[in-house]
């Protein structure tokens, strides 16, 4: 019988790709990974692969096409491209409030400027001025964080203490659609890698540490209690989302974790950043369930419960 097939979509990373796809092929289950390779996709086109990694799509857009494509033709994509592509924090941050999980009260607010072509009767929706006290004091007043809609890996976030402090950054942030949120003076931060919506690795979390050496295993860091809901609350936020591959962070106050960081659908795997411990995980957790998904029946694309995803039902 012919080997079912697991492709992978990367960017630049070096550690975990080749990592995945030796232990996947050592396993001899009857599934091969491999890096795919394209050069241009027919429309309707059928597709090779029984399971698709996706870590690089939102820089690629040729990429994210061909993955509807494969998706459509019966490919179980990771992570699912249609809602990866309608995904953004602030829809997050409201999906939480729907499903009770705590997270900073936060404000969407409007770009500072906006491409060539959009004039001032385009913007004949917004209000003006922005009321910048009223969103302060919304938040909670300061310190805030401002921060983008869409992104990662930290890029203009910031953090800041006063009214000009806060328009300086803002003045710095072009087209970008930004958010005010709550600040959270943490006592415990933590990252969960999400894997499957079902497996879970908690681990402590520093962001002010220098990067790359921000993990630090402690398997007592948190209480039972804080233990319990971080994972509840881990996982809940992926099954919402649909994610197969995720990390969700926690600021920890009062023994309530906040979510302050859970759309990352390309988590970054990277050995170093991970250490050894938690690397090996990652990929002997994600060969285990590609493996079962592969050797499943392949399908339509599945669906999504839209009405559990907005109304946490």
């Amino acid at each position: 019988m012919e080997n079912k097939k697991i492709g992978i979509i990367v960017g630049r990373e070096w550690s975990w790709p080749p990592a995945f796809i030796e232990e996947v092929n050592r396993r001899a289950a009857g599934v091969r990974a491999e890096f795919v390779k394209l050069g241009g996709t027919l429309m309707g086109a059928p597709c090779d692969y029984t399971v698709i990694i996706d870590r690089i799509s939102h820089e690629i857009p040729y990429y994210r096409t061909f993955l509807k494509t494969a998706a459509l033709a019966g490919a179980y994509v990771i992570n699912n491209p249609f809602w990866w592509s309608a995904d953004d924090k602030f829809f997050g941050a409201s999906l939480c409030t729907r499903l009770g999980i705590a997270h900073p009260k936060t404000v969407a607010l409007p770009s500072h400027s906006y491409v060539d072509g959009v004039v001032n009767e385009s913007l004949r929706n917004l209000s003006y001025p922005i009321p910048w006290q009223d969103h302060v004091a919304a938040v909670g007043g300061f310190p805030v964080i401002l921060k983008p809609v869409w992104g990662g890996g930290f890029k203009q976030v910031y953090k800041v203490n006063t009214f000009d402090e806060l328009w300086n950054a803002y003045n710095e942030t072009g087209t970008e659609c930004m958010m005010l949120q709550e600040y959270i003076a943490w006592e415990k931060y933590v990252r969960c890698v999400v894997i499957g919506r079902k497996h879970i690795m908690t681990v402590k979390f520093d962001a002010n540490a220098p990067w790359p050496h921000r993990y630090f295993r402690d398997d007592h860091y948190l209480t039972p209690d804080e233990g319990h809901l971080v994972t509840e609350w881990a996982l809940g936020i992926n099954e919402a989302l649909g994610y197969d591959m995720n990390t969700v962070e926690f600021a920890i106050k009062g023994g309530v974790p906040y979510a302050i960081d859970f759309t990352n659908p390309a988590p970054d795997f990277d050995v170093n950043s991970l250490t050894p411990y938690y690397f090996d995980w990652v990929v002997k957790t994600m060969a285990d369930y590609t493996i079962e998904l592969a050797l499943r029946d392949r399908g339509e694309p599945a669906g999504f419960n839209w009405r559990q995803a907005l109304l946490g039902q």
